[in-house]
């Protein structure tokens, strides 16, 4: 097992709870690029937060044995290929584990890839911007706690945007949280999207899970208002669940 552990609460307490992020360094560079610079960015919060965070760079990994012992499993640049991963990854997230999942973990075009991950994220990729554009986003619902001292306006910094069929907003249980402004179509000039409801950030509020498409390049922390973001989701998916692999309370 290649396990990294990169930061832990500094604390006699028991950390408030725990983080495995799994990535990949031979996927596309811009996605590496992200989870590179991702790392030690969740790494200083862990500190600063009061929570364990580890990284690991083996899918297999994705296991029942190692799932449990968290609360929180992020996927910076990769997702599980295997049946045995992708059984594991269902039957964590159906008992209460909890989800971080950024930009290409919602890439799929395709039901039969994975039936059970297309309900989970309810919806399926369509189409994308390029190249890399900032974005102006919205925000859906500011008294949620993923979006905690998010302005309701802001500029996210370079990223490839992702449109999705069906609307994740018509999917029930979807709560959407953050959207491309209006003001920005068209964006893109290779390849273009022109308009319409573009979620960006949402819950599947059936599941401890939180998806976002901000994810692709080296440039994607550098906005405090999207840091402040991440650091709110993370912190409202982790003190959902007190226990390794716990059921999340009732929504």
């Amino acid at each position: 097992m290649v396990l990294v552990l990169l930061a832990s609460a500094g604390f006699s307490q028991q950390p408030r709870f725990r983080v495995l992020a799994f990535y990949s360094t031979s996927v596309e560079q811009d996605h590496v690029d992200f989870a590179l610079q991702a790392i030690p960015f969740f790494a200083q919060l862990a500190i600063r937060d009061g929570f364990e965070f580890k990284a690991t760079a083996d899918l297999n990994d994705m296991n029942s044995e190692v799932l449990k012992q968290y609360q929180v499993v992020m996927w910076l640049d990769d997702a599980p290929s295997t049946a045995a991963q992708r059984t594991a990854f269902e039957e964590y997230m159906e008992h209460g584990g909890g989800w971080f999942g950024f930009h290409i973990a919602g890439w799929m075009d395709s039901r039969k890839s994975w039936p059970w991950f297309a309900d989970f994220l309810g919806t399926l990729f369509y189409g994308n911007s390029w190249p890399p554009l900032p974005g102006k986003l919205t925000v859906d619902d500011p008294k949620h706690p993923a979006v905690k001292g998010v302005p309701a306006k802001f500029l996210s910094p370079l990223n490839e945007w992702y449109s999705w069929d069906p609307d994740p907003r018509k999917t029930p249980g979807v709560k959407v949280l953050m959207t491309l402004a209006p003001s920005n179509y068209p964006i893109g000039f290779k390849d273009t999207l022109e308009g319409g409801d573009i979620p960006v950030t949402w819950t599947n509020t059936k599941y401890r899970m939180l998806y976002t498409n901000m994810g692709h390049g080296n440039r994607i922390f550098t906005s405090p208002q999207q840091n402040r973001f991440f650091e709110s989701a993370l912190l409202w998916l982790g003190r959902q669940s007190t226990s390794p692999g716990g059921r999340a309370p009732a929504r």
